[in-house]
């Protein structure tokens, strides 16, 4: 009977070690000249005042307002004893709820609101790094995607909320020169990695 149990443990985790796992992670790619109502993050291109189409709430104090967060699509596809799973990020910005109160078209508003997309990929790449450093399993990979997306979403909100909160929505500006320098010193980390 000792023989019989150990022969079938040595069968299944024969098994288990020939069944392969491989996790694929990677941006979104955009095809040249998409002209939808998102932009996704690119170092090389920066926000424009002409991307703010949203009608602005004349009942907010704010000057303008960016709308950008960050997602990701997976699937999992098996054949022949091995599984693939496909993570694919994207950081967007929604031009349609993101807006400009008229005459408040400035430079260094406009800077504020660049920073405030850096601050989603600053986290958007927080939750690649991340998920480079889980181990995914077939069991847990739906379960461990989802915790780490909502801790990276928490700690998004969070940063946004003190980068408005200490520049006081960039009407402080010494505070938000310290915010600009240390964004920027952030990007610089992650776009040369």
């Amino acid at each position: 009977m000792t023989k019989y149990i150990l022969l079938i443990f040595f069968v299944l985790a024969a098994n288990a070690a020939a069944a392969q796992l491989t996790v694929n992670i990677q941006w979104q790619s955009v095809k040249p000249g998409y002209s939808g109502d998102s932009i996704y993050y690119d170092t090389d291109h920066k926000l424009t005042w002409a991307d703010f189409k949203g009608r602005p709430a004349a009942a907010n104090p704010a000057a303008a307002i960016t709308e950008s967060g960050f997602g990701y699509r997976m699937s999992m596809q098996s054949f022949n004893n091995r599984t693939s799973i496909n993570i694919t990020v994207f950081c967007y910005f929604n031009k349609n709820k993101s807006w400009v109160k008229k005459g408040m078209k400035t430079a260094y508003a406009l800077l504020h609101e660049q920073h405030h997309f850096d601050i989603t990929f600053i986290n958007t790449s927080l939750f690649i790094q991340k998920l480079n450093a889980a181990k995914l399993t077939k069991s847990n990979f739906n379960s461990l995607v989802e915790r780490i997306y909502d801790e990276c979403f928490a700690a998004l909100n969070k940063m946004q909320d003190e980068y408005d909160g200490e520049t006081s929505n960039g009407r402080i500006v010494a505070v938000q020169e310290l915010w600009n320098k240390k964004i920027d010193a952030q990007l610089a980390t992650l776009t040369t990695n």
